[in-house]
């Protein structure tokens, strides 16, 4: 089954896409990537994105636009893909709605009738609600796609993504959380002070100088002691969380980033050093700035970190990815959350099905979910 896997993350800066020919054979699930791709935004519409973000304020009638406008992104996105059996879409998350430590929803737009609309093919959506109403957390959904990809691995191994967020994903004994920001505080000071979306391969942080004053207050922020199952997002980490804590200090924006990038592999290589992970596989965005990939190696311990790109799985793709097999396991009846990972009650099958053009047919549930992945590229 060729699956489609669509979701932008919380840099909010675009599409990311990839087409997965999944294959099962026993407990064994070979994907093969024929696909994968970056759609950025256009800029009005990113710009609208952001002004709807928390704090800030949006009415109902931007958020009925904004999933419109969302949904026919992401069907487009998908239109330039070619042809596949099913997609699965994550959409853009808007809001995460976290109260005490539990999550009491989640919003996410880019309404799928537009994808099914434009591809003709069925389309899953919404994923995070129904482990959300099991009592989870509906993140890191990741971790379903992450505990067999590691299965193969020899000792104690992790997954870390470095997106907006990051999260972290253990094999033993089977536990995900989001650890805190990776860009999403860094984005946040350049695009202040520059009007750029990113620090380019880490240049401002390279130039800059660590303020330990100023690492010390942003870890003593409650969430890196909250125990696991947890989540979050730019509901806690957003522009004037950032404002509060290091605007007083007046640094210029150079020694700032470099802090701001120590925060991010210092949160991440706590919890890493915590697990005495002897091998992290790490992907997003994160992954190309070599000045966090530095300092995250240095503050890892004994910690072998590698890409994804290794097991098969290009490590700005990996989300994508990882939402086709969330789509496959949707369609074969399987569930797609790990209770332990999310704090869910049970497991869960994810989403919901907008039909596609034709009636709607589903494979045959297996006799068992798959208990290892085996990923490689369609050149390989």
């Amino acid at each position: 089954m060729r699956v489609l896997g669509l979701i932008s993350g919380t840099s909010h800066d675009g599409i990311d896409s990839a087409v997965v020919d999944w294959s099962l054979d026993g407990d064994v699930l070979t994907g093969t990537v024929e696909h994968v791709g970056e759609r950025p935004y256009d800029a009005a519409l990113r710009a609208r994105i952001v002004a709807a973000l928390p704090p800030r304020p949006a009415d109902m009638g931007e958020v009925c636009r904004l999933d419109t406008l969302i949904g026919q992104a992401f069907a487009d996105a998908a239109a330039g893909c070619g042809p596949v059996d099913l997609v699965c879409s994550h959409g853009q998350t808007l809001y995460h709605w976290v109260e005490d430590g539990r999550v009491r929803g989640t919003l996410q737009l880019g309404q799928a009738a537009w994808i099914a609309e434009r591809t003709g093919v069925p389309v899953v959506s919404d994923l995070r609600s129904r482990d959300v109403s099991a009592g989870g957390q509906g993140a890191p959904l990741v971790s379903s796609f992450d505990l067999p990809l590691l299965a193969g691995l020899p000792g104690r191994s992790g997954a870390l993504n470095l997106g907006g967020i990051a999260n972290l994903t253990v094999r033993e004994p089977g536990l995900a959380y989001d650890t805190g920001p990776a860009s999403a505080l860094i984005d946040a000071a350049v695009a202040a002070a520059t009007g750029l979306p990113y620090d380019e391969d880490g240049r401002l942080a390279a130039a800059g100088t660590v303020h330990e004053g100023l690492l010390a207050e942003l870890l003593a922020e409650p969430y890196y002691r909250a125990a696991p199952p947890k989540s979050t997002g730019k509901e806690l980490f957003h522009p004037g969380y950032l404002d509060a804590v290091a605007g007083p200090y007046g640094l210029a924006l150079p020694d700032l980033v470099a802090t701001l990038t120590a925060l991010t592999a210092e949160t991440a290589a706590a919890e890493i050093r915590r697990h005495r992970l002897g091998t992290v596989v790490a992907s997003g965005g994160g992954t190309r700035n070599p000045v966090m990939m530095a300092m995250l190696r240095e503050r890892a311990g004994e910690a072998r970190i590698v890409l994804s790109d290794e097991l098969g799985v290009p490590s700005g793709a990996k989300e994508a990815i990882a939402f086709s097999f969330l789509g496959w396991l949707t369609a074969h009846g399987l569930p797609g959350t790990v209770p332990g990972c999310t704090g869910a009650s049970g497991p869960r099958v994810l989403g919901s099905i907008t039909p596609g053009r034709g009636p709607l047919r589903l494979p045959e549930p297996p006799p068992r979910a798959p208990a290892r992945l085996q990923m490689r590229t369609a050149s390989t």
